[in-house]
């Protein structure tokens, strides 16, 4: 594909960016905690998860279903880290909590539709960002938000690959025809 041809899939990714932020700034004001500053770095993540995942709908699922497992890991680690803590164990209250609860989500690997490790980590991850730095979360609110956020990405990631398929089987034929 020449160049002047290719330069229209960044330009569409590149609209898609733009939307992202746009939807992103409508959303935040309605998603819980008041006051946030928006979550559309958690709707960039799952969207490039769903790239890592397979660019189908089948791996978006995966993806979706490995941020819900992440969330409740992360949940299980807090509580029993907290529990572990208030039990006078200190210091290696949390790291306890971390290896207990690791093993089970490794476990993930085999069990179809939570298998995509990988979005179980991010998902966790960004479960711990949001307890850690988002003034007033709760677990409730955290989830909710994650999860819309993760959804969002999805489907940025879904028509990401729909148009550039549509736009290169069009050149293609093109070409073809030349």
């Amino acid at each position: 594909m020449k160049f002047s041809k290719f330069i229209i899939i960044p330009f569409m990714i590149a609209v898609l960016a733009f939307t992202i932020q746009i939807v992103d700034q409508l959303l935040s004001p309605l998603m819980p905690p008041a006051g946030n500053a928006g979550f559309g770095w958690i709707a960039f993540q799952a969207w490039a998860m769903y790239f890592m995942a397979g660019c189908n709908v089948t791996g978006g699922i995966k993806v979706l279903l490995g941020y819900f497992s992440g969330i409740v890991v992360s949940i299980g680690i807090m509580l029993l880290g907290g529990h572990l803590m208030g039990a006078g164990i200190g210091f290696l209250s949390f790291p306890i909590a971390v290896f207990v609860m690791v093993i089970p989500t490794i476990c993930l690997e085999k069990v179809p539709w939570f298998d995509f490790i990988p979005a179980v980590f991010v998902g966790a991850g960004v479960f711990f960002g949001f307890m850690s730095y988002i003034k007033g979360a709760t677990f409730g609110t955290a989830m909710y938000t994650e999860l819309v956020y993760c959804v969002l990405g999805l489907f940025y990631g879904y028509v990401t690959v729909m148009l550039r398929t549509k736009y290169e089987a069009k050149v293609q034929l093109q070409e073809n025809e030349n």
